[in-house]
């Protein structure tokens, strides 16, 4: 068995050096010829020093870039969102990049654009708007937005939807569901960031409509809480390998896992949790034959 956990506060590492876009390729998906889509593709200086992007260069007629004023400066930490647009010409798919300079020693930076251009409007489901950034959400912690689906030029059965990352999700829709020509439907979308740091997505919605999937793109940042749990304990009698350390919201369990991989130092910090909240904290022991302990005494952290 394990003796004495103790509670208390520490503070985050700091991110590895690279300018770095988030996604570095995106999709725009199907758009009718003569109009347009946009995204933002967010840019961050994860460096230790002013970073200077001099110049850029687009490849690809059916792309543009929007309000992105040059020489962009980027102090340490700092971000910017890049602004893109897809105006295709013609009809069928297209590829193309943005290329960015900077100071960086891995410059140059390249984003990759992709999109797929339609002539005719035949059954539409459209979303609005067309793109949802969440801002800052403590790790750990959920936000939502809302969107309207609407359909156009007949009805539209909508069967499944979807996300493309674990973070994001659609909520509290019933599916399938049919909506008539110009019928809308308010949908809910959730934010859950699991790390902290820029996050970014698509969900969707898979249809009878020619422009499905339609999507939906979203991004939100991920934050540490202003709180974390710095816990420490003494080593049992067992010559122990690892630990895992476990934590629950209720006292007494059930207790969830939340180290990732065996913890071969008896100390843990909880970049995780939310003010506000009470959490209960148990750690066990692994031998060299994978042999679990059971649980050592229980602490307790509440949160301001």
């Amino acid at each position: 068995m394990i003796a004495g956990l103790a509670s208390g506060l520490a503070i985050a590492p700091a991110n590895a050096q690279q300018l770095q876009c988030n996604p570095c390729q995106h999709a725009f998906g199907k758009v009718q010829i003569g109009e347009s889509s946009s995204y933002s593709i967010q840019l961050t200086n994860t460096g230790s020093s002013l970073l200077r992007i001099t110049s850029l260069s687009v490849d690809g007629s059916a792309f543009s870039v929007g309000n992105f004023p040059l020489p962009m400066k980027l102090r340490p930490g700092a971000g910017v969102q890049l602004p893109v647009t897809f105006a295709p010409t013609v009809q069928g798919w297209v590829r193309g990049s943005v290329n960015l300079t900077s100071n960086d020693p891995h410059s140059p930076l390249d984003v990759f654009l992709y999109g797929h251009g339609v002539s005719q409007a035949g059954t539409q489901l459209g979303i609005n708007p067309a793109s949802l950034n969440f801002g800052n959400v403590d790790v750990g912690s959920s936000a939502t937005l809302q969107a309207t689906i609407t359909a156009s030029n007949g009805s539209v059965t909508i069967s499944s939807d979807g996300s493309t990352s674990s973070e994001f999700a659609i909520t509290g829709l019933s599916l399938p569901v049919t909506l008539e020509s110009g019928q809308s439907l308010p949908v809910t979308i959730q934010f859950t960031p699991n790390a902290s740091g820029g996050a970014s997505g698509q969900v969707g919605f898979n249809s009878n409509a020619e422009n499905s999937p339609t999507v939906e793109q979203v991004a939100g940042t991920g934050v540490q809480s202003s709180h974390n749990v710095y816990l420490s304990w003494q080593a049992g009698g067992g010559n122990p390998v690892g630990y895992n350390i476990y934590r629950s919201t209720t006292q007494g369990g059930p207790y969830q896992m939340i180290n990732t991989s065996l913890d071969s130092s008896t100390n843990y910090t909880d970049y995780t949790v939310v003010a506000g909240d009470t959490y209960y904290y148990v750690a066990t022991e692994v031998n060299s034959q994978d042999e679990e302990s059971g649980y050592s005494n229980v602490s307790q952290a509440v949160i301001p």
